[in-house]
């Protein structure tokens, strides 16, 4: 039987917004085995081989006690999977030596990346104006998923979670006229936070979690803070999917400043973030689930409204609507 070669190309027939599965892994090895990109589990004296079906995969996140062979990173690049080194449980990333969320994404390299999308781009993010103009549609689309997920029939179905629905619309209403309004970059910064803020109190109360404060990054040792730490990495890992999809690089962010090496990613997860990961975090605490199930509630979201492809959208349509059209 003669052995098909499969080109990077056939590997890339699946749309990234289209690719079911995100990773992570822990005590493991990730090898070529027969062809197939596979990692290697050790029970006892046996060696256990999984496949990873490359083509139909975004995102892998590598955890504690995980090493990768030169020959599946070749695979995974052909494939276009974005892969991250991280600790524990998801958080923080790594990558091989720094501890940035920026710094910490592997991108696959290729040198027939679009430039389409990134000639748009820089045409006008060295104006403040458009530079805002596009932050402020980045909020739009924000706004309008926490909308969309925190009412639908689905999430009350499956989650039980039904928030007040006068007091999310009122909150949102309110967020989107101050958010038009901002004159600056520093006050639709606050205008965000705000609202973070306000969101975080009416999810907490809907599912009857208590006082509830939102610790930094790794401070946090209640149940929700870990999980939001751990689902936004995971949106993390989508938006720089995102951003390779479309050409953009990381430094070219339009809400979180021009200084900060990884801000688009930031920017970009930001998109569904509130919407979906935050009320999984604080319905996984509230059922004592572990980080595993919590990680399946969140993927299981992410599929189901379509996260990667809206993020790309996103990009796509942003590009496209400033560049060359001064304010």
């Amino acid at each position: 039987m003669n052995q098909t070669t499969i080109t990077s190309s056939q590997l890339k027939t699946i749309l990234h917004s289209k690719r079911a599965n995100i990773y992570y892994l822990q005590y493991c090895r990730i090898l070529v085995n027969g062809g197939r990109v596979e990692y290697v589990t050790e029970e006892g004296k046996a060696s256990l081989y999984w496949n990873i079906p490359i083509a139909n995969t975004s995102v892998i996140m590598l955890g504690t006690g995980t090493s990768v062979t030169q020959a599946a990173m070749r695979e995974l690049a052909r494939a276009g999977v974005m892969v991250g080194f991280c600790g524990g449980g998801g958080t923080p990333l790594y990558a091989g030596t720094e501890s940035e969320i920026e710094a910490c994404w592997l991108s696959p390299q290729s040198e027939y990346r679009p430039t389409e999308y990134l000639q748009n781009w820089v045409s006008f993010w060295f104006d403040d104006a458009r530079r805002l103009a596009a932050a402020k549609r980045f909020q739009e689309v924000r706004l309008a998923q926490i909308e969309r997920h925190w009412l639908s029939s689905r999430m009350q179905r499956e989650t039980g979670f039904e928030p007040a629905s006068s007091s999310l619309l009122s909150l949102l209403s309110g967020a989107r006229q101050r958010m038009a309004e901002s004159a600056t970059h520093n006050e639709l910064m606050l205008q965000e936070a705000q609202l973070t803020k306000a969101l975080y109190k009416l999810v907490s109360q809907t599912v009857k979690y208590g006082d509830f404060t939102r610790a930094k990054r790794g401070g946090g040792h209640d149940a929700a803070n870990r999980f939001l730490d751990h689902g936004n990495y995971l949106a993390y890992g989508l938006a720089a999917v995102a951003a390779w999809v479309t050409g953009l690089p990381h430094g070219l962010a339009v809400m979180h400043g021009k200084t900060r090496r990884g801000g688009l990613v930031f920017d970009i997860a930001d998109l569904i973030k509130d919407a979906l990961v935050m009320p999984q975090a604080f319905i996984a605490a509230m059922e004592g689930e572990d980080e595993q199930a919590f990680r399946q509630r969140c993927i299981t979201a992410f599929q189901q409204a379509d996260a990667l492809d809206l993020m790309i959208v996103t990009l796509q349509e942003t590009a496209s609507a400033l560049a060359g059209n001064p304010t």
